[in-house]
């Protein structure tokens, strides 16, 4: 039975923790349930015992009444016969206790009608019976004996006694009515703390095993999954190595294409800025002539020839000048990216505490121009890695912080450090210009630069960066507001491992 209630809930993992938790959620349910019909029963109980207690307290207030009035009398009837002084004494003050004795009952069993009755008779009979005492003791305390005896053989007393121990007799059965009324609700409160025990006991019971078959079965399906995962992961890894090999070829006919690329573009380039050259020559020549013509036959040099000459060839040649030295200097960075990207990583362990050090006195002149602040919040974790490719990458994002700080504050760079299990967090923060939102992911790519382009660059740095952070196993963000200052966090391994790394040589 219970085999086909699992199989209706399914081995899905999501209908397996669904039901596994409305398991536990029936077995707290069942554990709440006895909790409260333990605390109510043990609330019964000690309401019980209290009742208990206070049926027990009127009971003795009862024969401590009683126990008075037997005990006066006797006094009584021992002065009467004797006269001595110390029957009467024991008789006053067995008398005087009797009031106090009477108004504890009637406080104990004001919450009880039928004891309220019984205790305003008692009073009654046991004011009639005090009445009678003292008219005897009277006499007796006049001399007057024979009058004494005369009224103890006439008094109805016994009879009066009488009324006053029906009156406590009954006054005990009702409070031993109570007690039994009280008994049998206190047994009904246990026997409903079992009952209820009982029932939460056998749906734990109930839980615990439809629980236990369905992790049963779905022990054995993630078996069965586990020994086809480890199939399938043999052969995955085979792939990957496959796809890795090919994406490594690829890489490295990318590199090498660029190289040759950037190689051969030189070439050109060179003969291009060697024309260029030749053209300012032939320019400052074409100048001397027009100089000269002007000066013998100012007839023969017309407008244009002027223009072109002074002022149209010198203005081009600017322009072609301009544009070769901007692409010698693309080219040189592709070559220093393809270089970098062969260079062999060497993890060692750094201080990065000193390497900043040295970064930043190498930037004391910029600073000190700038007015500008760097600050170290040491300690800056350990970390093994590529001593280069650190230098590199915190050079490039110092310099860019001092690069683009805002004129109109005091420059304040920070740089931070942190281990967080396997791996470090490293923040370079400035106060500086800031990053507009729509440029916080371009200014990572190749050439692309934002803002004011008021400063000397290709747009290569931050490029150059993020790769040497993915070659170091490591990925760079940034957090930046416009106006207010640019945050960039590289997150590293604490320990580089290079068992599959890059291992390729320049």
């Amino acid at each position: 039975m219970f085999e086909r209630i699992v199989q209706g809930f399914g081995i899905g993992e999501g209908r397996m923790q669904r039901f596994l938790l409305t398991c536990m959620g029936l077995g707290f349910a069942a554990l709440i349930a006895v909790g409260v019909a333990a605390g109510w029963s043990t609330a019964r109980n000690e309401g019980h015992t209290r009742d208990v207690n206070h049926t027990y307290e009127v009971e003795l207030a009862i024969d401590r009444a009683r126990i008075l009035v037997e005990q006066s009398e006797t006094s009584r009837r021992g002065f009467v016969l004797t006269g001595e002084q110390v029957y009467l004494d024991t008789y006053r003050a067995g008398m005087a206790t009797l009031p106090m004795t009477l108004a504890r009952i009637a406080a104990l069993t004001r919450d009880n009608p039928r004891q309220q009755r019984n205790i305003a008779n008692l009073r009654v009979l046991i004011a009639d019976l005090t009445a009678q005492r003292e008219r005897t003791i009277a006499a007796i305390v006049r001399g007057d004996r024979l009058g004494a005896l005369t009224l103890f053989r006439d008094e109805t007393s016994a009879r009066r006694m009488r009324a006053v121990r029906r009156v406590a007799d009954a006054m005990v059965a009702e409070e031993q009515r109570l007690l039994a009324i009280r008994d049998a609700e206190q047994q009904a409160s246990v026997r409903i703390f079992y009952a209820t025990l009982a029932l939460a006991g056998l749906l734990l019971v109930l839980v615990a095993l439809i629980s236990l078959l369905t992790v049963q079965r779905y022990t054995r399906d993630l078996a069965a999954s586990h020994d086809a995962l480890r199939d399938f992961a043999d052969t995955l890894e085979d792939l990957v190595k496959e796809r890795t090999a090919d994406l490594t070829r690829a890489n490295d006919e990318i590199q090498r294409f660029a190289y040759i690329v950037s190689h051969d573009l030189r070439s050109p380039l060179v003969n291009v800025m060697g024309f260029t050259a030749e053209l300012e020559s032939a320019t400052a020549t074409i100048g001397d002539l027009i100089d000269r013509a002007e000066q013998r036959a100012p007839d023969i040099v017309t407008e244009d020839a002027r223009l072109a000459a002074r002022e149209d060839l010198p203005e081009a040649i600017k322009f072609i000048r301009t544009s070769t030295q901007k692409m010698d200097r693309l080219i040189n960075a592709i070559l220093k990216l393809s270089r970098e990207g062969r260079r062999v990583i060497v993890p060692e362990p750094l201080d990065l505490g000193s390497m900043v050090d040295t970064i930043g006195a190498s930037l004391t002149q910029q600073l000190d121009h700038r007015g500008a602040t760097l600050a170290i919040e040491r300690p800056l974790p350990a970390i093994v890695s590529d001593r280069l490719a650190i230098e590199q990458i915190l050079s490039n994002l110092i310099e860019n912080a001092v690069k683009y700080l805002s004129p109109d504050r005091a420059g304040k760079i920070v740089v931070r450090g942190q281990r967080d299990g396997q791996r470090v967090m490293i923040e370079v923060e400035d106060n500086g210009r800031g990053i507009a939102a729509s440029d916080h992911q371009r200014v990572f790519d190749l050439f692309r630069r934002s803002g004011n382009q008021d400063q000397p660059g290709e747009g290569i740095g931050l490029a150059h960066v993020r790769a040497l952070a993915y070659r170091l196993g490591g990925v760079i963000e940034m957090a930046s507001e416009l106006g207010r200052g640019t945050t960039f966090r590289l997150n590293l391994p604490a320990k580089l491992d290079m068992t599959n790394g890059d291992s390729r040589e320049s």
